[in-house]
């Protein structure tokens, strides 16, 4: 390396390394001292932006550039495209998955009051998340009793926004055709999982 310095750019600092009277040195010098992480901030439009896109399902880059083309350039907004991230991760995405988990409990409910045959079992996680569900329609349930001599359950299916397991219970008819008898959504795949299931 020589005499030279050696510059090294980390969020807020540049640091320039390089040797002076044969020792090495380091120079600090604060750019943007904002922008380390204790003065970064979400303002609660920006929340309300950021949870708006996110029910309308922009892109995370994309709701950033929004705020970095308002603002004229990214060094004045308060905040970095990680915060941004972060706070989806962290709260957007718990609201949705409690407002979800609500509307789904309503939707079995409605369920089972247009047929009283509609059998379901719903286990919420701190009366928010879904933990397991199991659902038959009536048909599923009519299906069972003339072809529920072989069922297959399979739950390689897993559902993306969640990370929940899906499963099904398929049997066979006198056609050789597949048929639904049953659904099941699962947080995990444990013991425990599987014996509330197959105790429902």
């Amino acid at each position: 390396m020589g005499g030279g310095w050696v510059k090294r750019v980390v969020v807020g600092f540049e640091i320039r390394k390089g040797k002076k009277g044969g020792g090495w040195v380091k120079r600090v010098r604060v750019r943007k001292a904002e922008m380390l992480k204790q003065h970064r901030e979400l303002s609660m439009f920006v929340r309300r932006t950021i949870k708006t896109h996110e029910e309308a399902r922009i892109r995370l880059s994309k709701t950033y550039q929004s705020f970095v083309a308002a603002a004229s350039s990214h060094r004045e907004l308060g905040f970095i495209e990680k915060d941004v991230r972060n706070y989806i991760t962290r709260k957007v995405q718990n609201i949705f998955e409690e407002d979800n988990a609500k509307e789904f409990r309503k939707h079995l409910v409605r369920m089972k009051e247009k047929n009283q045959n509609f059998f379901f079992e719903l286990n919420l996680e701190g009366d928010h998340c879904i933990k397991h569900a199991f659902w038959a329609d009536a048909k599923s349930r009519a299906a069972f009793d003339y072809f529920g001599d072989m069922v297959s359950f399979d739950t390689t299916y897993n559902t993306n926004r969640y990370n929940l397991v899906l499963g099904s219970f398929v049997g066979v008819n006198h056609h050789s055709q597949s048929t639904l008898l049953g659904c099941v959504m699962m947080k995990n795949e444990d013991i425990q999982s599987f014996k509330w299931l197959f105790e429902c």
